[in-house]
Parts: structure tokens; sequence; C-alpha cells
């Protein structure tokens, strides 16, 4: 995990997301997940990026299994972009640099 993006549990969910300054995009894996492990170098290279703009996070679904049910997730990798607290969007499944950078820069 890079230095920008941080790994949260669910204990740590509303400190870290529901009451962050930025928007938050968090991002639902778990190690078994192909598709995860390609996408996990391109939200580092974005979080670095817009390390001022955006708080990237990571919440491993084997692990904490309260916040993914919460909101619904069903398959991985999926990104909610939470802002001010409230799902703003959601994207599901593997995406490319430039896909992501779509999502978050017309989402914030």
């Amino acid at each position: 995990m890079g230095n920008n993006t941080l790994n949260i549990t669910d204990s740590s969910f509303e400190d870290v997301v529901l009451k962050s300054e930025l928007p938050v995009v968090l991002d639902f894996w778990a190690e078994w997940c192909g598709p995860c492990k390609n996408i996990a170098p391109i939200l580092e290279e974005l979080a670095d990026e817009y390390k001022n703009k955006i708080t990237i996070a990571k919440i491993n679904i084997d692990e904490n299994q309260k916040t993914p049910a919460t909101y619904g997730v069903k398959g991985i990798p999926t990104l909610i972009l939470f802002k001010e607290g409230e799902v703003v969007a959601t994207n599901v499944g593997q995406a490319t640099k430039s896909q992501l950078e779509a999502f978050f820069v017309t989402n914030i």
C-alpha cells in the first residue's frame, strides 16, 4: 500500500470516511481478487496525484464484513466515492487508470 492510501476497518470507517473533510474513494477488495490486485497500483498512483483533493482508502471485505453489507457491495473491486459522508458515485469492476481518473474527477 502506498503512502497516500489508508487501510481501514469496520471500526475506523466512520471516522476515516464519513467524517472526512475531503471526498473519500473507498476500495472494497480481498486478497484473492485478481482484478483488485490489478487496480491497486493505479489507485496508489492516483492517491499520490490527488493527495490534497481526495482520500483513497481500502477495506478488506474478508476481514470487515459490516461495511460492505451496509453499502450493498456484491462484487469486487467496488469503489464507492463518499463526499461529506454521503455516497455520490459507485464503480464496480476492473478499470483503467483513465477510467478511474474520470470517475474521481467527475465526482469530486
